[in-house]
C-alpha cells in the first residue's frame, strides 16, 4: 500500500460584502453572481445540462451523477436537489460528487445560505449533516439515501484522480480561471474526461480560451452561449471522447444488477444492519437473517463502543479509510438519543510512553486541529475530569455508542424484514437465486446475498479461503459512584474506560487470540482493572476497584474478527479456482493486466473483518457495497476501495506462488 500525503486543506477564509454576501480573501473572487445567484446557477448549471427532463425521465431505481469542482457555499447542490424533488420521481436517485480545498465553517455557510430562504427546506438537512468535514472522502446522506452528497475535501485534481464513478453531469464552477488557474488545468480536464460517462454534458459561467481549448482537447464538444448579467457568454456542452477503460479486470466492477431488486444479508451485527440500511435506502428489499433472537447479539452487543481513530501520520490506505467511516459514523449518531445511546464526550489517548508521545506528535502535525490536537498532562486532566498519568491526543468530535442502538436504527426500515433465529449453515445457487439452509429446511432466497457474519462466513466454500481470524475480546462492567461521575471523556492507553452509560463504566477489552469460550472469567476482568489502574490511578480509586473481586464483575466476551492486514474486506466475490487460472500469468509477471474478465460469484458479496474498528468502518463498507452493486460513485478513494477488496488475497497468493516479477506483500497496518 502506498503512502499519500494528507491533503493542505484548512477552512475558507470569507470576507462579507455590504450585501451580507460572501467572497474568498484567498481568491479576491465572489462565490456566486452578486446580481442573482440563483438565476444564475440555475441557468448556467441545471438548464445548460438540461436536468429538469432529465431528472423527469429518471425511472424507479435509476440515479443521475452530478460531478462539481467546487462546492463552495453549497448553493449548486441545493438548486439541484431542489429541482430534483420537483421532477424525479420517488424511486429515483441523485448522486451529487463536489470537490472542495478549502471548505467553509458550518457557521459560515449557514450565513451564507440564509441569503436563499427559498432553499431552507434544502439547507437545513445540509447544515444538520455538516459536521466532522475532514480531509478525504466524506458521504452525506440526505432524505432517506434519495439524495447523496460526496465531498471531496482536498485539491481538485488529487481527489478527482482517486474518484471511481461515471458522471453524467458537470458543473465546473471553480472560482475564475484568472484568479485561480489551478482549477482549470489540463490535468484536471484530464480527469473529468476519466469519469465521464458517454455523452456526459457539462455547464460552466466562465467561457475563457484555456477553458475552451483544454475540454476540447481531452474529448468535450463546447458551445458558447449567452450569459446573464455581466456575464457576456458562458459555456455548455458533452463529452463526445473515448470512455476510459483502464481498470485492472479483478477489481473492476461487475455488471450493474438488474431484475429483481431483493438482497439476502446474512448477520444481523453492526456489518450486516449497515448494509441492510444502504441497500434499503435505494429501494432494495433485503431479509436479514440472523441465528439469534435478535440483532446485535455478539461483537456489536457491548453497552459501550467507542469511535476511536488509530490513525498514521503518513496517509495509509487504512487512515484514509478511518478517517472517512468515522466522519461518516460520526454523522449518522444524529439519529441518536445523546447521553443515552452515543456522546461526543471525545476521546482522549494518553501518551503513556515515549514513543507513543512521538508518534501523537507527529499525528498532530499532519492532521487538522478539529480532529485532533495535543494536551498537556494539566490539560488533559481538566477535559477528563480526573488525574491522569500524562497528557495525550485529544479528538473532540469522538465519544462513545451504544452498537445495539446504532444497529436498531440502521435495520428499522420498512424495506428491511428480520429473520430472527435462522443460521443458514450452506449456501445453494438454483438458477438466479442465492438459498440459505439450515440443514433440509430454506431460510431465504434472494438474486443478492451479503456474508455479513464476521468470521462466520468462512462456514461457506465461496467465502472460505478468506483469511479472517477470530480474536476474544472481554469487557468488564463498573457501577458508577458519586465520584466516577466526574469523568467527562473516554480516556484510553491499553485499554480504555467510558464515562458513564445508565449507572454502568465500560471498561476493557482483553485481547486472546487462543480462546474460543465466550464465557466471561476473572482473569480477563483482573486484566481489565489493571488497565484501569494504568489509565488513571484517580479514577480506580473512585470506582473503588482495588476492592471489587474480579469474579463477581459483571460483563461480556465477543469475538473481533480481523484480517491479516487489518482492513475490512468488502466487496463481490470471485470463484478463486477460474481466478487463479485466468491471471496465472501474474505469477509470472505482477506487472501484467490481462484482458480476462473477472469469473465474479454473480450477486455473491462480503463485508466482514472490521476487527476493534467496526464503529468507524462498517456503516461506510455498507455504503461501499451499495455501490458496487448500483454502479455508483464509491464512497472512498479507488484505493482504499481496492485495498479492502476480497480479490486482494487471491492476487497476492498469485503473485507471491509465481516467483518472477513477484512484488512483497503488504506490510500489516495497525
Amino acid at each position: 500500500m502506498s503512502d499519500s500525503p494528507q491533503p493542505d486543506t484548512r477552512p475558507a477564509q470569507l470576507d462579507w460584502d455590504d450585501k451580507g454576501q460572501p467572497l474568498s480573501r484567498l481568491y479576491g473572487d465572489v462565490y456566486f453572481s452578486q446580481e442573482n445567484g440563483l438565476a444564475e446557477t440555475r441557468y448556467v448549471f441545471l438548464a445548460n445540462n438540461r436536468l429538469e427532463e432529465r431528472f423527469a425521465a429518471l425511472t424507479e431505481g435509476e440515479h443521475l451523477v452530478i460531478g462539481e469542482t467546487g462546492f463552495g457555499t453549497g448553493l449548486n447542490f441545493l438548486c439541484a436537489w431542489q429541482l430534483f424533488e420537483q421532477q424525479a420521481t420517488a424511486g429515483a436517485h441523485l448522486h451529487f460528487v463536489s470537490v472542495e480545498k478549502y471548505p467553509l465553517s458550518r457557521a459560515d455557510l449557514q450565513r451564507a445560505l440564509a441569503l436563499w430562504p427559498e432553499l431552507a427546506p434544502f439547507a437545513q438537512p445540509l447544515l444538520t449533516q455538516y459536521i466532522a468535514i475532514h480531509p478525504g472522502f466524506q458521504r452525506l446522506v440526505f432524505a432517506g439515501g434519495r439524495v447523496i452528497l460526496t465531498l471531496l475535501i482536498g485539491d481538485a485534481q488529487q481527489m478527482l484522480a482517486q474518484l471511481d464513478a461515471r458522471v453524467d453531469a458537470w458543473f465546473l464552477d471553480g472560482f475564475a480561471p484568472a484568479k485561480n488557474p489551478q482549477m482549470w488545468t489540463p490535468e484536471l480536464f484530464a480527469e473529468l474526461a476519466r469519469l465521464s460517462a458517454p455523452h456526459a454534458s457539462f455547464g460552466t459561467f466562465t467561457s475563457a480560451g484555456v477553458v475552451r481549448r483544454g475540454l476540447k482537447a481531452v474529448g468535450f464538444e463546447v458551445k458558447r452561449m449567452p450569459g446573464q448579467g455581466k456575464k457576456w457568454e458562458v459555456l455548455k456542452g458533452q463529452f463526445v471522447g473515448a470512455a476510459d477503460t483502464t481498470s485492472k479486470p479483478w477489481y473492476a466492477r461487475p455488471a450493474r444488477h438488474v431484475g429483481e431488486r431483493h438482497a439476502l444479508v446474512i448477520g444481523a451485527g453492526l456489518a450486516g444492519c449497515a448494509t441492510a440500511a444502504s441497500l434499503a435506502a435505494r429501494g432494495w428489499r433485503v431479509s436479514l437473517l440472523e441465528r439469534h433472537g435478535a440483532i446485535a447479539q455478539e461483537a456489536s452487543g457491548n453497552p459501550q463502543g467507542v469511535l476511536y481513530l488509530k490513525l498514521s501520520a503518513h496517509g495509509t490506505t487504512l487512515s484514509r479509510l478511518i478517517v472517512s467511516g468515522f466522519c461518516h459514523t460520526r454523522r449518522l449518531l444524529e439519529a441518536l438519543p445523546r447521553g443515552r445511546d452515543w456522546d461526543d464526550c471525545g476521546v482522549l489517548q494518553l501518551a503513556f510512553d515515549t514513543k507513543e508521545a512521538e508518534r501523537q506528535a507527529r499525528l498532530a502535525a499532519a492532521f487538522p486541529a478539529d480532529l485532533l490536537h495535543p494536551l498537556e498532562q494539566a490539560e488533559a486532566e481538566r477535559q477528563a475530569g480526573v488525574e491522569l498519568p500524562a497528557g495525550g491526543l485529544f479528538y473532540p468530535q469522538a465519544g462513545w455508542v451504544h452498537p445495539p442502538a446504532l444497529c436498531r436504527v440502521l435495520s428499522e426500515q420498512p424495506n428491511i424484514r428480520l429473520l430472527a433465529h435462522r443460521e443458514a449453515v450452506q449456501l445453494r445457487r438454483d438458477g438466479a437465486q442465492w438459498q440459505a439452509w439450515d440443514a433440509d429446511q430454506l431460510l431465504a432466497s434472494a438474486p443478492v446475498v451479503v456474508l455479513a457474519g464476521a468470521a462466520e462466513i468462512k462456514r461457506f466454500p465461496h467465502s472460505a479461503e478468506l483469511p479472517l481470524k477470530r480474536i476474544r475480546g472481554q469487557i468488564s462492567c463498573l457501577a458508577q459512584t458519586p465520584r466516577s461521575q466526574a469523568l467527562r471523556t473516554v480516556v484510553c492507553a491499553e485499554g480504555y474506560v467510558a464515562p458513564a452509560r445508565l449507572g454502568e463504566h465500560t471498561l476493557g477489552a482483553s485481547f486472546d487470540f487462543d480462546s474460543d469460550d465466550l464465557t466471561p472469567n476473572s482473569a480477563d476482568h483482573a486484566g481489565n482493572l489493571q488497565l484501569l489502574e494504568e489509565i488513571s490511578t484517580d479514577l480506580a480509586e473512585r470506582l473503588h476497584s482495588r476492592q471489587l473481586d474480579p469474579a463477581l464483575l459483571a460483563g461480556r466476551a465477543a469475538f473481533r474478527c480481523t484480517s491479516p492486514d487489518y482492513l475490512p474486506i468488502v466487496g463481490p466475490l470471485a470463484d478463486r479456482d477460474a481466478f487463479s487460472r485466468a491471471y496465472a500469468v501474474l505469477g509470472k509477471d505482477a506487472r501484467q493486466v490481462p484482458d480476462v474478465p473477472c469469473p465474479w460469484l454473480d450477486g455473491l458479496y462480503v463485508n466482514s473483518g472490521h476487527g476493534s474498528r467496526g464503529l468507524i468502518s462498517a456503516p461506510l463498507s455498507g455504503e461501499l457495497l451499495a455501490a458496487w452493486l448500483n454502479d455508483e460513485p464509491l464512497p472512498l478513494p479507488r484505493e482504499v476501495a481496492e485495498a479492502c477488496h476480497p480479490n486482494r488475497f487471491a492476487l497476492r497468493q498469485l503473485i507471491r506462488n509465481g516467483g518472477a516479477g513477484k512484488t512483497p506483500p503488504t506490510r500489516p497496518e495497525r
